[in-house]
């Protein structure tokens, strides 16, 4: 389950989409320059109800969407059975166990209908024919040229012939998952500002800075050992009592681990 958007993150959002400064929406509200950007920041104060109808006003959206208690910005009067949903689809929606405004984001984004159709084709085997034919015309060409020049089992001809063959099925994987990464990166870049967003670093650069700091430390190997540890539990090594440092020392000294390496650097060579 994804975080819903806070009321300032809406906020932020919709004055981006519509390209407007706060000098611009300050004077489609009413509302000072300053209020008006504290109501986007990290730590906002409390809104009150006069500006919520104002900024909904504005913006042309709903107050329940500003407040959060709705995920639509301007509810459609429209049937359920003029959506075409299918019973497990509303039961979906209705359950709580999808992430429904991720699941919009992605049905909503400019390529999502190039998706369906390249599923749709796949599915429904709508270029099975095509293809069939494309292969059948590649094996014909093969024969032929097998046939007048005979090319060794090696020959780089023969071998690109095999590969003219088309695969329906990797190729349609391929041509769907090309369509999904290019979605899926834009939504990425566009949750990159929000706020709790997830840090571009991977565990294992944490980890190399982490390494890189315990080999820098000045102290024992074995010190350089427990710093490690403490960076990897997130444990302030600079912080503990020389108590509690003795104490890590201890039982790090029982880790066959940490034993067998300090033993090894400590031999004299012969």
């Amino acid at each position: 389950m994804g975080t819903k958007l806070t009321t300032q993150e809406r906020l932020k959002d919709l004055r981006k989409e519509r390209d407007l400064t706060l000098e611009q929406l300050a004077e489609r509200t009413g509302l000072s320059r300053a209020a008006l950007g504290s109501y986007e920041s990290d730590a906002p104060k409390d809104i009150s109800l006069y500006a919520i109808i104002k900024l909904a006003e504005a913006y042309g959206v709903t107050t329940d969407y500003l407040l959060g208690l709705a995920e639509t910005k301007d509810p459609p009067n429209a049937d359920l059975n003029d959506l075409r949903l299918g019973d497990g689809m509303i039961e979906l929606l209705k359950s709580g166990r999808v992430n429904t405004p991720l699941l919009c984001e992605f049905a909503t984004h400019k390529d999502f209908v190039k998706l369906l159709a390249d599923i749709e084709v796949y599915v429904d085997g709508l270029a099975a024919a095509q293809i069939q034919n494309l292969n059948a015309w590649v094996d014909v060409a093969r024969a032929e040229i097998m046939e007048k020049y005979q090319p060794g089992e090696h020959d780089s001809t023969t071998y690109l012939l095999k590969a003219m063959h088309i695969q329906e099925g990797e190729y349609f994987s391929q041509r769907i998952h090309d369509d999904i990464d290019g979605i899926l990166a834009d939504m990425k870049a566009a949750h990159a500002d929000r706020a709790g967003s997830v840090p571009d670093t991977s565990v294992a650069a944490e980890f190399k800075e982490a390494l890189d700091e315990a080999v820098n430390f000045k102290g024992s190997r074995l010190e350089q050992w427990i710093m490690l540890f403490c960076k990897q539990i997130k444990l302030r090594y600079n912080a503990l009592t020389e108590e509690e440092k003795q104490w890590l020392t201890r039982i790090a000294k029982k880790s066959e681990l940490v034993k067998g390496h300090v033993s090894k650097r400590g031999k004299k060579q012969k």
